[in-house]
């Protein structure tokens, strides 16, 4: 059997929007992420590719988007992602709430899951997510970003994943054989067409749980929808170690792509969810300055040569910017 060091957990989560402008304001100034990277889809470099995360960019905050406007609404159903969880800070979902009433976002009724207050919305393509209220201890790996959001408020990374599958148990497989550990089932409620809800840990502190439902209904690609769910493998030897793993599992994952900011293997999984597995390096701040994060068009390799025909491909957006004090405040 092929040794492989389990991952600590989610790197990223790539997802399809529509208007890029909309998308920009809602996770920089709504919910407070900084957008750590602009860019562009390298395998469509007449789309951009928004990074969201905490204040550095830490592996296992940054939500991502390909705004692919000319792309019809999709479905969440089987073989996708079809919940995206965040961590944030215990006793904030009050502070949260009001936030939405006063951005006009669409949110649901607080839940209880595993022993966790759980507040369900989505965002204006209609993507589903939730925030998780949780306990962040004093060594947190994550960086809160306070430009919009206070701290005591502010998102900390990935909580969670929820896949609907057709066929749950060669997925908990692949996760087992991933290193990751089942840790507990309950009922799963009004979110899903399953009956029962099974939760994996991984290893790391930030975006540990993969959680699991049964269900048929059949989705579609769209907007709204989660793209791929990239998993940590902090080294290259991780990596090649877990695509090892992976083919044990009779499944191909692709050779190693370079994505720039990180090392990427592809793979679709039996239900069909498209999972990458990512280096922790070079990082975001590998081609810009920590404090100067997303400010301008970041084109990799072989795109900046291009970049005239590139910029005007793509549409104007502006980054949204908090309001400067008053100078009397």
């Amino acid at each position: 059997m092929t040794m492989t060091t389990p991952t600590p957990g989610i790197h990223h989560v790539t997802c399809v929007a529509g208007d890029p402008q909309r998308n920009l304001d809602f996770w920089v100034e709504t919910l407070g992420l900084r957008l750590v990277k602009r860019s562009i889809n390298q395998d469509d470099p007449e789309t951009y590719h928004f990074f969201f995360a905490d204040a550095e960019g830490t592996p296992g905050t940054s939500m991502t988007f390909f705004p692919w406007e000319n792309l019809t609404q999709g479905r969440v159903g089987s073989g996708q992602v079809s919940r995206t969880a965040f961590r944030v800070p215990e006793g904030s979902l009050d502070y949260w709430e009001d936030r939405f009433d006063e951005y006009g976002v669409d949110y649901d009724e607080r839940i209880e899951r595993f022993g966790e207050t759980v507040l369900p919305f989505h965002d204006p393509d209609g993507l589903p997510v939730e925030l998780v209220e949780v306990p962040i201890p004093d060594d947190d790996p994550t960086v809160p970003w306070t430009e919009f959001v206070p701290e005591d408020a502010a998102i900390r990374g990935f909580h969670s994943v929820t896949l609907w599958l057709a066929d749950p148990m060669t997925t908990e497989s692949l996760l087992r054989t991933m290193g990751l550990e089942e840790v507990g089932t309950e009922q799963a409620q009004g979110d899903a067409p399953g009956d029962e809800r099974t939760r994996f840990a991984a290893s790391g502190p930030v975006g540990k749980y993969v959680d699991v439902l049964p269900t048929i209904e059949a989705g579609r690609q769209g907007h709204g929808t989660v793209h791929h769910v990239a998993f940590q493998t902090p080294t290259d030897e991780d990596q090649m170690a877990m695509r090892k793993a992976v083919q044990s599992e009779g499944l191909r994952p692709t050779q190693q792509i370079d994505r720039h900011w990180f090392r990427s293997v592809y793979f679709r999984e039996s239900n069909g969810v498209l999972f990458e597995l990512a280096t922790s390096g070079p990082g975001y701040d590998s081609d810009e300055p920590l404090d100067a994060l997303g400010e301008r068009l970041v084109l990799p390799g072989q795109f900046e040569d291009r970049r005239e025909e590139t910029e005007a491909a793509l549409a104007d957006v502006t980054v949204p910017r908090a309001a400067a004090p008053d100078a009397d405040d």
